[in-house]
């Protein structure tokens, strides 16, 4: 059973992905890099540890869906079909607001009720880190990717007097 419910979310997603990136995502660019690129910058690098990501994993870069590949690095959320709702738990925490993503979130706990406190937790934790889900990942690929995990995971602490 669980595996039927599983290729009902992938079927969801493939006939729901070419039409959200045609009307939802006009105005974003496609990426100057491409998974070779990738892995020439610093070993230590986000664009070197997303082109190691696409390779490990024997993933193509999908055209203005960058960013979301990044998001998997930042937050460890694996790439099953669980992990990815979980993930989109994690950016609506993290302030992320869209129609599809609402939609994740909806079909993810009907089909899943039993990852609910899993997609809590992972809500609870897009809370608790810095807002990033907005962020234009591509600028930031030199930057040392340790670095930049550990910033994203830092939420600002106030100052007290």
């Amino acid at each position: 059973m669980k595996k039927l419910r599983i290729r009902f979310i992938i079927f969801m997603y493939e006939n729901s992905q070419k039409q959200y990136r045609k009307y939802f995502k006009k105005k974003k660019r496609q990426w100057q890099f491409d998974e070779k690129q990738l892995l020439s910058f610093n070993e230590d690098s986000l664009g070197r540890t997303l082109g190691e990501f696409y390779h490990n994993h024997g993933f193509r870069m999908i055209p203005k869906m960058e960013n979301h590949d990044v998001y998997h690095l930042i937050t460890d959320c694996s790439t099953n079909v669980q992990d990815e709702i979980a993930m989109q738990y994690l950016l609506f925490g993290n302030g992320k607001r869209s129609a599809y993503l609402l939609g994740v979130l909806a079909l993810g706990t009907i089909v899943f009720p039993e990852y609910f406190n899993i997609y809590l937790k992972a809500f609870r934790k897009g809370q608790n880190m810095r807002a990033f889900h907005h962020w234009d990942f591509e600028e930031l690929l030199w930057q040392n990717f340790d670095h930049l995990k550990d910033f994203v995971r830092q939420k600002e602490t106030p100052v007290l007097y």
